[in-house]
């Protein structure tokens, strides 16, 4: 992309998708597309009716600084800065995980269990993806979300605001912010990739995402120890605690849940047949 030469639409997806395949980028030519478009701040349908159209140069250094972040295996998320979760959008910077379309099983088993006046929490809210996305769909229901970092609470806050959604945000470790309350249904993604496994990972997420949001010590299941044993005294009668876990973990987990009391217990797979989240009953 260097001198004078003009630059289209086209050819510059062209030579993006090319570019970003030999840095080891899947789906280069889609991710192309989305870099463009924001660089062109139009739609895919948008691009696809200027494919002839040459790019400014101030189009062009823009574009040039995303694919380059991009070919370091920067997540496209942060570059672009929000993702999709559960229908809604949301805000995601380097301080928080990127939102999972595997997590959406968890709000969906969250729903069907969730008392529609009642009273929630979610452990670890992140970018508060799953409590945004609970609190869009049960508006009666009191939310509050727990999380350490105040970076990553204050995405939280900004998702809340911008879905139009009210949440209690509180900082914090765990049950520490809420000792002493009751809740009808608690909610948790925690880190649960063994330590082991964290060099092994992808890129984008090794090298980017939040160590704090993915280390579940040395078999992922550390987190797991603390919060659903101490779920049981902030559970009101009948109330559930729902986890995401990692693939393979759902049995040992479920023994936890077994060994700490509670009823109901259940898996449910997501649409890759691995056993995602694991729930059970007070």
């Amino acid at each position: 992309m260097e001198g004078k030469e003009t630059w289209t639409t086209l050819k510059i997806l062209t030579w993006t998708k090319e570019y970003l395949a030999g840095k080891g980028v899947d789906n280069a030519r889609l991710e192309a597309e989305w870099l463009l478009c924001e660089a062109l701040a139009l739609d895919r349908i948008g691009l696809y009716l200027n494919f002839d159209k040459p790019l400014q140069d101030n189009e062009l250094a823009v574009y040039r600084t995303m694919v380059a972040r991009r070919a370091k295996r920067e997540p496209l998320q942060y570059i672009l800065g929000s993702q999709e979760f559960y229908g809604l959008e949301f805000v995601v910077t380097p301080a928080v995980l990127i939102p999972r379309h595997d997590t959406e099983l968890l709000v969906e088993e969250a729903l069907k269990r969730a008392v529609p006046e009642g009273r929630i929490l979610d452990i670890g809210a992140g970018s508060g993806c799953i409590a945004v996305a609970l609190a869009a769909k049960l508006p009666a229901a009191e939310i509050y979300g727990v999380e350490q970092s105040a970076v990553a609470l204050a995405v939280a806050a900004e998702n809340a605001q911008r879905n139009g959604v009210r949440l209690h945000l509180l900082a914090g470790s765990l049950f520490e912010p809420v000792s002493g309350e009751m809740f009808d249904l608690i909610v948790s993604n925690p880190p649960y990739i063994p330590s082991g496994d964290l060099p092994g990972l992808e890129p984008e997420v090794r090298d980017y995402e939040p160590l704090a949001a993915l280390d579940g010590g040395v078999d992922g299941l550390d987190f797991y120890r603390l919060i659903i044993p101490a779920a049981v005294d902030q559970l009101s009668p009948g109330g559930w605690l729902l986890v995401e876990v990692g693939i393979n973990q759902a049995i040992a987990v479920r023994e936890l849940f077994a060994s700490s009391g509670f009823s109901a217990i259940f898996a449910a797979k997501d649409p890759g047949g691995v056993d995602r989240v694991v729930g059970g009953k007070i």
